[in-house]
């Protein structure tokens, strides 16, 4: 087993960069094969063709869930154990992720394709792109437990130690889906854009699944897969606030699918334009929270050996640095969003001038506080990483309840804008308990700094002399 030190003596600014650019790329490349599939149906076949894919989307997102649920929880786990140097369980935790995971992948895909396009009518299908997301959706269910094992497999190599190992399968596979998608499209329409997917998706698994046979610590056998309640439930704490994130998401797609067929069926626009327009912005949204997420999380192993070692001083400056990457990161985008807008929902395709102007206008406004949105979120992931689950879980899902609640509200009032104006609204509620839910567990770790501090002089200081 390889020893993880560094990870509690080198500069947390240098290890913040090792660790969160590599996670980040990851990210980003693992959420360009929607987005990319978005880009060429887009342009190659139309606005409607972007709805269609949008409709499957919240199915992948709750496959994506479930494997950060498992994923998630067994790296906070492992950078724990590593940090505490209690390894003998690491192969057990590790096991019982991927197993839980496959299984959770076969559930979704069997609810899915026994479903059929009932469901699909359930999340927002329309009668102009009904039959597109169905031939999109029936190939994507295909490879549903190997794309959820190989991102879970990319959090658990990340805490492993490997993080540009991680970032390197997710490369790959994207290029292929890059390269594959104008290709397979020619040839097959919506459905290419699904299988130049699917085999990228593939690549990247067997890279990750490979480096089972070589990662530092811990050896899977037999053994590591037999199913344990006890280490699942603790897998399970730590890795409930990204699966509600990711489930929240998934809710919030579904509402605002349904409202936007609803209110935009009453509007000038009609109902696919708004339905349309609302998948692209989701795409800009999700790549700025990725990048912020991919900070946060490149961050969790370092943060979990830290804290696992009783070094609290280390922990509040890597707070500091997450916080203060996340902010910068996210201004540079609001400033682009709000300037350049036209530029962005040009990438994706706009064969209509309505469409085009809709799409602008609401992407100012649902975007214009992301800064908000991102510092929740990866407050919410910080606090998972150092096992303060109970902490982490409402405070992931508070953004998105409210979210919910507003465009339930606002759409009653104006219409189909109603969907959009609900998110500014909903982060400024919901980054203002953040903050105060910070500033409580920075003072927390000051007192344990003290307290460590006070343990560590006791043991150092010398035993009076007996005269």
């Amino acid at each position: 087993m390889e020893q993880n030190n560094y990870l509690g003596t080198e500069k947390v600014g240098t290890l913040l960069r090792k660790f969160a650019i590599p996670c980040i790329c990851s990210l980003i490349i693992s959420c360009l094969y929607n987005i990319v599939d978005q880009i060429f149906v887009g342009n190659m076949i139309g606005y409607v063709a972007n709805g269609a894919t949008g409709i499957i989307f919240p199915i992948t997102v709750v496959g994506w869930g479930m494997s950060l649920f498992f994923g998630d929880g067994v790296a906070a786990m492992l950078s724990m154990c590593l940090g505490s140097n209690k390894t003998e369980d690491i192969h057990r935790y590790v096991g019982n992720g991927i197993m839980w995971t496959v299984i959770s992948g076969l559930v979704i895909i069997l609810i899915s394709y026994s479903a059929g396009d009932s469901l699909l009518w359930l999340i927002g299908a329309t009668e102009e792109n009904i039959e597109m997301a169905h031939a999109y959706g029936f190939i994507i269910y295909a490879m549903m437990p190997l794309a959820m094992l190989q991102n879970c497999l990319a959090a658990i190599i990340r805490a492993d130690g490997s993080p540009k190992y991680s970032m390197l399968a997710m490369i790959v596979g994207a290029v292929i889906n890059i390269v594959g998608d104008p290709i397979c499209i020619s040839f097959w329409g919506i459905r290419g854009a699904a299988i130049a997917t699917i085999v990228g998706q593939f690549v990247s698994f067997s890279i990750c699944f490979a480096y089972l046979f070589r990662s530092k610590n811990f050896k899977l056998s037999l053994a590591s897969f037999k199913p344990s309640f006890h280490l699942t439930k603790k897998i399970m704490s730590l890795g409930t606030s990204s699966l509600l994130t990711q489930l929240f998401i998934m809710i919030i797609t579904v509402v605002n699918n349904i409202l936007l067929v609803k209110f935009g069926a009453m509007s000038e626009y009609g109902s696919d334009i708004p339905l349309s327009a609302f998948v692209v912005i989701m795409k800009l949204f999700q790549i700025v929270l990725n990048i912020a997420i991919g900070i946060a999380a490149g961050a969790q192993p370092i943060v979990g050996y830290n804290y696992g070692a009783k070094k609290y001083d280390r922990v509040m400056e890597l707070l500091k640095l997450v916080v203060k990457w996340t902010a910068v990161v996210c201004i540079v985008c609001t400033v682009l969003f709000e300037a350049i807008p036209q530029a962005f929902i040009l990438m994706f395709g706009a064969d209509s001038e309505l469409y085009l102007e809709f799409a602008v206008q609401c992407l100012r406004i649902y975007l214009s506080l992301i800064l908000f949105t991102c510092l929740q979120k990866v407050c919410a992931i910080f606090l998972q990483s150092i096992g303060h689950a109970r902490e982490a879980a409402p405070l992931s899902a508070l953004r998105d309840v409210l979210l919910i609640i507003f465009s339930l509200i606002v759409t009653q009032l104006i219409g189909v804008t109603g969907v959009f104006w609900a998110a500014p609204l909903a982060d400024v509620i919901a980054i203002a308990i953040t903050a105060f839910a910070m500033a409580k567990l920075w003072k927390s770790l000051k007192l344990e700094k003290l307290a460590e501090e006070k343990a560590q002089n006791m043991v150092l200081r010398p035993l009076p002399s007996k005269h």
